[in-house]
């Protein structure tokens, strides 16, 4: 039975002048999974949200046929939508910390639910509470439904999303970016909920820029491209063999083992998506040009990094991976100079970095610098993009600040206009490249980049991949990149370290290390990816 049917759904905003969906089609039955893919801007997510009546203020929504459950909701009120919303279909959004309320306990939002669509009597809505973030995997669910959505780790926030998707008992499940911001093994645990309630006839709808993610369960996919689907099919037909030049271009951006020295920005021609490679990177010295020696950090009781060391050459790439908690992005700070080892040190171009006075090390702060995960969170919203490019180049003239951010921008691929624009007018794409500009003003011989590319859409993640890999080629540059994402890690990283717990259990070359770990740890990281290659529909993890 199709629980959502659609023909021509066209979303407008007329103020703006968008057309954000241009005539497309959809099904959606009970106990199967479709997927919408495709880059930012294509209306993937507009469509979800008007499945539910939230297409954005100032929307015009139109179709040829719009139904919701058999209902015409072309005819919905504000009451209709109410109804739809929760009890007909559960919405997952790819940031649970924005979306739960950061004022109520997680018990308390799970709890609303309940009682909007009078599912259970108040006495015992607290104890179904619990029950539903049980069902989700969630421990100690009493504790958990007492707390507020800051104190639970990014996985958990996401499960009891989800926890109150499924207070319910929603026949459709509307997930957008489920898993974007997760590491590798949350991913596996939400997807394999997700999973497990489509096996019991939940039908799911799902939005991601994630083919690896979306060939783990989806039946079939939709591919959007500004407003209209390019193609569809059944998902291992469309992955395997796609019909279109688009889909093959976005296939293609996927980053791997395979990919590696080649550019992930593809040129579609002729039914084939080509690569070419990437420009060659010399080995320019032996000697580390960062050190980290036997480096610990504690929080409270609790023991952050313990005992970590690792070298990075100049010009080379190291890869850190591991799970939320493992200690990746505090050995950032530390590797930057903005957090103190309680024992250890790091030593930058072969001198102390770590416990000498700031002053000593301002002097040579400009060596490393950061290439974030939100780029907009570091901003200060109220400044241009041209002055924070031109803000770490107080040494220069006035004059030559100036045509030093013009030539950083071209550099980075963007227009010379994007200067006079606030950050909060650009393009999650476009942020990232003025994090990169920003990095590279004052020459720096290292980047540290922490989950650079994250939140990016594989198409725009491409590009930025590209990008660094070429100023790396051109300048020599160091990179410690940071992410969850592996076939990220093994697409750009010379060598790796697995870190679980503060600690490193593996390191070497990420050839051997993803090819033949030996740890158990590492396996099980490994084991928890989902690939092109898996079944459609098939439980992962």
């Amino acid at each position: 039975m199709s629980l959502v049917t659609v023909e021509d759904l066209r979303v407008g905003f007329p103020r703006a002048g968008v057309r954000a969906v241009r005539g497309i089609g959809l099904t959606v039955g009970a106990g199967e999974c479709v997927a919408i893919v495709g880059e930012s801007g294509s209306g993937k997510s507009v469509t979800a949200r008007s499945l539910v009546g939230l297409p954005g203020p100032g929307a015009e929504v139109t179709a040829a046929r719009f139904e919701i459950g058999g209902r015409d909701a072309l005819r919905f009120g504000e009451r209709d939508w109410r109804r739809v919303r929760g009890g007909f279909a559960g919405l997952v959004l790819q940031d649970a910390l924005v979306s739960l309320d950061p004022l109520r306990r997680v018990g308390d939002e799970i709890a609303e639910v309940l009682a909007t669509h009078d599912v259970v009597p108040r006495a015992g809505r607290a104890r179904r509470a619990a029950e539903l973030l049980a069902s989700v995997g969630v421990p100690e669910p009493e504790t958990r439904a007492r707390q507020y959505p800051h104190q639970l780790s990014g996985g958990l926030r996401q499960r009891a999303l989800i926890a109150s998707a499924l207070a319910a008992d929603p026949p459709l499940i509307i997930a957008d970016e489920p898993t974007t911001a997760l590491d590798v093994t949350v991913q596996a645990q939400v997807l394999a909920l997700l999973a497990a309630r489509k096996a019991e006839g939940t039908a799911l709808l799902m939005i991601s820029h994630d083919l690896a993610v979306v060939a783990s369960i989806a039946d079939r996919v939709l591919v959007m491209k500004d407003g209209v689907v390019v193609e569809e099919g059944p998902t291992g037909r469309v992955l395997a063999a796609p019909g279109h030049d688009y889909t093959r271009t976005l296939l293609a951006a996927v980053p791997s083992a395979a990919s590696r020295g080649t550019r992930l920005s593809a040129i579609a021609a002729g039914g084939v998506a080509l690569r070419t490679p990437l420009p060659p990177r010399e080995a320019r010295g032996t000697e580390p040009i960062l050190s980290a020696d036997r480096l610990t950090a504690s929080y409270g009781s609790r023991r952050l990094v313990d005992e970590v060391s690792l070298e990075v050459r100049q010009g080379e790439t190291v890869g850190i991976v591991g799970e939320s908690g493992s200690g990746k992005t505090t050995v950032a700070r530390l590797l930057l100079g903005l957090l103190e080892p309680a024992s250890g040190e790091v030593r930058l171009r072969g001198e102390r970095w770590s416990g000498v006075p700031e002053r000593r090390r301002r002097r040579s702060r400009t060596a490393i610098q950061l290439i974030s995960q939100n780029p907009l969170d570091s901003f200060d919203p109220r400044y241009t993009v041209g002055r924070l490019v031109a803000e770490p180049l107080t040494a220069l003239p006035r004059h030559r600040r100036r045509d030093r951010v013009s030539e950083l921008l071209d550099r980075v691929g963007l227009d010379g206009d994007v200067a006079a624009r606030h950050p909060r007018a650009l393009s999650g794409g476009q942020r990232q490249r003025v994090a990169i500009a920003r990095a590279l003003a004052p020459r720096p011989d290292i980047l540290v980049c922490d989950e650079p590319v994250s939140a990016l859409d594989v198409s725009i993640q491409a590009q930025v991949l590209d990008l660094l890999a070429e100023i790396q080629a051109a300048d020599g540059t160091s990179l410690v990149f940071i992410s969850h994402d592996l076939g990220v890690v093994h697409h750009v990283s010379d060598r790796v370290v697995v870190m679980r717990g503060g600690r490193v259990v593996e390191e070497g070359h990420v050839d051997e290390v993803f090819f033949m770990p030996r740890e158990d740890y590492t396996r099980d990281l490994l084991a928890a990816v989902p690939t092109l290659g898996r079944t459609p529909g098939r439980t992962p993890g």
